[in-house]
Parts: structure tokens; sequence; C-alpha cells
């Protein structure tokens, strides 16, 4: 696989799902939304048509089945391709292609018993005609007989205590594989519930099984982004791991100080460092310590906030229950051990607040080394708390340091919201509801207070460099405030929707994410000046919940003025859909340069014999042509023709027929007349006078030329071509009288 599109067919609606079947060589079906109806989708039959071009528009559509699913797993087709099956809510639908038949069976809609016979998959035999369908209440339906409408059978399995996610048999259909949300695969022996096999523990609900061409492998898709690659024992073999899908980033993007890496939510109670540098993980940290059960409506304890210390040695994490009212809170201190590479526990505080923890940051002075460390948690409860480093008194601990409680802070009994330290951690800044209080950080005194009403503070940050005078606000009324600490007073505001704000830990830019009219605008500025250096309106469709800046290994040479903030770092969203998306500096063409991208895939190929042969001939040549002096000579209208340089740079399958290219290639090597100049005009016009009276000349020269010409190409040496200029001065040589020279 070379990457590179061979054919483009356009078949105007949107494909949900697609099948290409080896029966039907020019043709593939598709799942698309039946026109004029809403939420109700059709199998339609697409015919390939052929041409020479490469978009194609498909305009032959029959539609096979109609009130089919759209998911893709909600369709199969049977033994050779002879019949089609879809399942939908309670229905099933068989259609025979020869027969031009259409069966439909259906199961009871009533509840009981815990029963629930919705379907949510189908898979059919590969050498018989029997078709396995999942359900919602995890038992598993084998049909047979369903040529008939009245005489059809199904027996049933069950093991899955929740909803069978995806069904696929192996190559001989001697054993059906299942999987669902207990992140179990489970395989079936001979379609009987007594032979059972199970390879458990697989991290994460499985949502698709997919078996290989031979039946050697079989893998397995997870809700959390990563692929399982497990042999035909049932024996793990490989995982492919990207950045772990959570159900809620609730930790934000955080960035580890030691590795640049990526911190956020991963496995439930889990904590992933994610390398955006190589993409892949680096390693997962069980915050929570608890084994997770994968049930519907049962409350669990999962991560909600990260913070790390400046130099990464500290992190603090809160872990908390899904109980609204009365909440399980825990806030956890982990120390980095450079012997075992990882972080280890060093205090574990039960209920630090009353009520919900909104937010927590540490005091980032990393010259004034562990001793300065200090970390401040916001809660609903409606105070903040100071936690700080003391000696540990136990005995019997393994460990010199623990935290404490070391001061509590509130303000006209509103609830904290938000916290952060100032660039050199002199100051405090939390927000109360509408209210912004500034602290001194050493005293724990009251300094000013800020506000912009209506509204709530939704995010606070301070300048950095040379910008540290200020502070960043914004409301959730559609406010960006800026005060000055020096002045204690408000230096300007805009009327924006800022729901992300985000500041750059190396300059003193700060990104602000806005939404407004279901799309995505980025707005990059200087606290200093009332104007953003940047604009990027319409950056998504999708609502960004989160943003970080991770600082670049080396700064990046960037030749547009408008990126020139992005020289040392690079900022990174994360959307509502869990899409991270990155702002690049340069352009799409740079990005996807098709020369670069075929330069890849030439070096990536084998070297053949015949290129192998070709090039040693070239290498021989060119070296006989300079030991015998001939100057080298590179045609340039080759060269510089786009017709050759697709034909010798395009692979053979992707190339259209020879008939096609003829004509392109033979008139990519014609010279094109050039337009004549006025003296060159001029001179054509008097030579012509000329030519009666030189043809005598001119036919004797001719021949001296010829047979001078044939010396020195027997010499090895080429000859070179007289300019009009050149043939005129000899012209006029060969015409004036030479006979007084013999007088001498």
């Amino acid at each position: 696989m070379d990457g590179i599109p061979i054919k483009t067919f356009t078949v105007g609606s949107k494909l949900l799902a697609l099948y290409a079947l080896a029966s039907a060589e020019d043709s593939v079906f598709v799942v698309i939304p039946k026109k004029g109806e809403r939420d109700t989708f059709q199998l339609v039959s697409v015919k390939l048509t052929k041409g020479a071009g490469q978009d194609l528009e498909g305009k032959e559509l029959s539609v096979v089945l109609d009130g089919v699913g759209a998911s893709p797993k909600q369709i199969a087709f049977g033994r050779e391709d002879s019949y089609v099956v879809s399942v939908k809510d309670v229905n099933l639908q068989v259609y025979f292609f020869k027969r031009k038949l259409l069966n439909r069976f259906s199961l009871s809609t009533a509840k009981t018993k815990g029963g629930d016979n919705r379907f949510t998959c189908v898979v059919c035999h590969p050498t018989e005609d029997c078709i396995a369908t999942g359900h919602a209440d995890g038992k598993i339906r084998l049909w047979r007989n369903f040529h008939h409408k009245k005489a059809y059978t199904y027996s049933a399995l069950h093991w899955h205590h929740d909803t069978v996610m995806d069904l696929a048999y192996s190559l001989e259909g001697t054993r059906l594989l299942s999987g669902g949300v207990e992140s179990v695969l489970v395989q079936w022996h001979n379609e009987s519930s007594c032979q059972k096999d199970f390879l458990p523990r697989l991290g994460s609900p499985i949502e698709c099984i997919s078996m290989s061409s031979d039946g050697v492998l079989c893998c397995t898709l997870h809700t959390d982004n990563r692929i399982t690659i497990i042999n035909s024992n049932l024996r793990f073999s490989k995982s492919i791991q990207g950045l772990i899908k959570s159900r809620d980033v609730k930790t934000g993007l955080v960035v580890d100080p030691r590795t640049k890496a990526l911190v956020l939510n991963g496995e439930p109670g889990h904590l992933q460092f994610y390398s955006l540098q190589s993409d892949q993980q680096l390693f997962s940290l069980d915050i929570v310590q608890r084994q997770y059960i994968h049930q519907a409506g049962l409350k669990q304890s999962d991560l909600v906030k990260v913070a790390f210390s400046a130099r990464g040695t500290w992190l603090a994490t809160v872990e908390e229950s899904e109980e609204v009212a009365d909440p399980e809170l825990q806030l956890k201190l982990w120390f980095y051990s450079e012997e075992t590479q990882s972080f280890a526990l060093n205090t574990r505080i039960n209920t630090p607040h009353d009520n919900h923890i909104t937010d927590m940051c540490f005091r980032d002075m990393d010259e004034l080394g562990d001793g300065s460390l200090i970390l401040v948690t916001t809660g609903r409860d409606c105070v903040f708390k100071v936690w700080v480093m003391v000696e540990d008194s136990d005995p019997e601990a393994h460990q010199s340091v623990s935290w404490s409680c070391d001061f509590v802070g509130s303000y006209h009994n509103y609830q904290a919201t938000n916290c952060c330290f100032s660039e050199d951690g002199s100051l405090l800044a939390v927000s109360f509801e509408g209210t912004v209080t500034v602290w001194d950080s050493l005293t724990w005194d009251l300094k000013c207070t800020f506000c912009h009403p209506p509204g709530n503070i939704r995010n606070i940050c301070f300048g950095r460099l040379t910008c540290s005078k200020y502070l960043i606000g914004a409301t959730d009324y559609g406010f960006l405030c800026c005060w000055n600490l020096l002045t204690c007073a408000l230096e300007w505001s805009a009327h924006l929707n800022v729901v992300v704000l985000q500041p750059d830990p190396l300059s003193e830019h700060i990104a602000a994410v806005s939404w407004l009219s279901k799309e995505s605008s980025l707005f990059v500025f200087k606290p200093s000046e009332p104007w953003p250096v940047y604009i990027q309106r319409n950056l998504c469709k999708e609502k960004i919940l989160l943003a970080a800046f991770i600082p670049r290994d080396e700064p990046e040479i960037i030749s547009s003025e408008k990126y020139l903030w992005l020289r040392k770092s690079q900022l990174f969203f994360l959307t509502d859909t869990q899409e991270l998306m990155t702002l690049s500096t340069k352009s799409l063409e740079e990005r996807l340069t098709p020369s670069s991208k075929q330069l890849a895939v030439e070096e990536s190929l084998p070297v053949t014999p015949f290129s192998v042969l070709l090039g040693k001939h070239r290498r021989q040549q060119a070296q006989e042509d300079i030991d015998l002096g001939k100057p080298v000579v590179h045609n340039k209208q080759e060269q510089a023709s786009p017709a050759v340089k697709e034909l010798l740079h395009t692979p053979a399958h992707v190339l259209p027929s020879a008939s096609f290219l003829c004509t392109i290639f033979i008139n990519s090597l014609l010279i094109s007349k050039e337009n004549k100049s006025a003296e060159e005009v001029a001179d054509e016009v008097e030579m012509e006078s000329e030519k009666a009276e030189d043809e005598s000349d001119e036919e004797d020269v001719t021949a001296m030329e010829q047979e001078d010409t044939s010396h020195m190409e027997l010499l090895g040496e080429m000859t070179c071509k007289l300019s009009k200029s050149q043939e005129k001065e000899l012209r006029k040589i060969r015409k004036m009288d030479y006979s007084w020279i013999s007088a001498f």
C-alpha cells in the first residue's frame, strides 16, 4: 500500500457504511440516509463506472433494503454473498439476491425479567446458512432455516451480563467470538454454551472484533482508542495504543515538566502520560487504585484534578465519587522517585474540603527549591486551603516529609472557583463567584479585589515576563478583562465569550478560545496590548473544551510573522468529541507536498535488479563521456516537462491507458516555436536577398562542414551549432576579396 488513491467515486449522499464483496467487483454496497425522511437509512448498491479520469460519479444506485440501521455492525452478507441480513430494533431482514426474496422476522418488544430483545449486531456463518445476532440483554441468537418465514428456528447463547457489542466467526466457522462492556473476549466452540473460552482483563469495553483473512489472528477495537491483536488460541499478542479516550477529561490538559508529556484522564481511575513527540503513551499511573466495575448506574470514584510542581517532582491529584450530594473526596500527594522512575504516594488526605474541589495549583518558585512548595485548593465549601510540607514525626514512616493544611481563606461566604499564582509566586489570585481576590503568599493578607459584573469569573491567569503586572479574567457573561496590579484598575475589557484561557509559560502570549454560533475561534494576545496578535475564526465546528501550550525542544524557525508567537511552544486543543488538534505554522502545501510523499514512497521501495542494472549502465556511460572529453549535455526540455515527470514518478497501476498518454507525451517533447525579434527578422530578410549570389559558395562550405563534422564525430567530439549572427559573419567573410594577399 502506497497511500495513493486510484479512483474517487462521488455518490452524492453521506456514507455511513461501506461493504465490498469479492463476487461483485464492479459495485459496492453503502448505507445512506433516505431522502425526505429523518433518521431513516437504506442499503443501496453503487455501480462503479469505468472511466479514464480519477474523479468519477457513482450515479447508478439501486436500493437493496429499506429501514436498515446506521451502524456497520447491523448489516452482514451471508454464505457466498448469496443474501444480506439487516437488524434494527427488534426486526431482522434477510434479502436473497438471486430469488429477489425478502423475509422479515420480529422479536417481542416487551422487557420481561430483565430481557431486552433489541438487536445490536449481526454476523453470518462463512460456510453454512446460519445467522448470529447480538442483543442488548447480553444474549446471542443463532438463526437457521430463515429461507422460510414460518419454519425458521433459533437457539440462544448467554454469558454477557450487558449489551453484546460485536460478533465475529472464525475462518472455518467452528468458533464464534463475542465481546461487550465486560472487557472480556468470549470464544464459543461449535455453537455450544457449554464449550467456551475467555480472554479477560482487556482493559476497556470491546467495540469491534475482526478476523484476519487467514484466520490466524483476530483483533479487537476498544472504547479507549486501543487495538488488541490476539492469536487464534486466544493468547494476547500485541496492543496498539494511541491517546486513551476517556469518558470525560475532568483533569484538563496538563504538561509534565520533566518529560513534556501531555497528562490527562486515561483508563478509569488512571492518569495517562502521552508523548506528543513520539505519538505514544509513556506510562499510566493508577491513582484511584480500585477495580473499576463496568455497570451502568454504579457510583464509583474517578480522577478529577491534577497539578504538577515546577520541576515535576511533586504531583497532586484529587479523586471523588460521582455522588452529587455527599461526595467522597481524597487529596493525594505523589513524589517522583528517580530509582523507580515513577511516582510514589506520599500523603493521602481524606475529605480535604466539605464539597467538590474546583481548582488547585502549586506555587511555581523553582529557584527556591522544594522548601518553598505550596499547594492551594479551592472548593464549593466557600474556602481555599493552603497545604505545605512538614517533617513527618511518625517513626515508622518511610518518608521524611508529609503535607498538612497551613491556612484557610474565604471571602463573604462565596464559592471559590479558580486559583493561580503569579510568576514570581508572591501573589495568589482566587476567584469567588463574581469577584477576584489577590492575596500575599507570605502573610496571606488580602491585597485587593477585582470584579466585572454581571456574571461569575470563569477563568483567571497572571501575565508573564514583561506582562507580569497584569491579571486576566473571563466571565461567563461574555467579557474578557485585564486588570493592572500596580494601579488596581481595569486596563481594558472586550466582549468575548471565552471558554478556554491558556497562558504560554515561555512567552507573554495568552490564548483565548471563544464559542459562538456553533463554532470555535482563537484569539492570541498580550495583556499589555488591547488588540490580538493573532485571530483564527472558525477554528473548528466542535466546541473546544481544553487547551495547553507544550514547550518545544528547540525554538522553531518561523518565516511567517503571524506565527512568531508559536516559536517556543506549540498549542494543542481538545474538543468535546475528544479530538486532539494542534495549530501548525506550516501551510497545507508544505505539509502535504506530493514530491515529499513520492520521495518517502520511493525510499521505502526495494531496489530491483533492473534498477541496479540501469543505474550501473548510466554511470558507466557518463564515465566514458567524461574520459573522451565530451561535455555533459542535459535535456532541459525533458527535465522541465510535467508530463514526463508524471509519467516517470506515477505508479504503474495508477496510470491511465497508453493511448491517453501518447498525445501528452509527444507534445511535451516538441520544441515550441519562439517569437522572433525584429533584429532576427531583418537578418533573415538580408540573408534571403543575398541567397542567390551566395548559393554556389554555400554549397562548397556545406560540403566542407559535413566532411569536418564526420571527422570530429570519429574523434568522439561533439559539433557546436552556429548561431544566426555567426552564420551572417561567416557569409560576409566568404564574399570578401583576398586576391591582394597573393602580391606579397
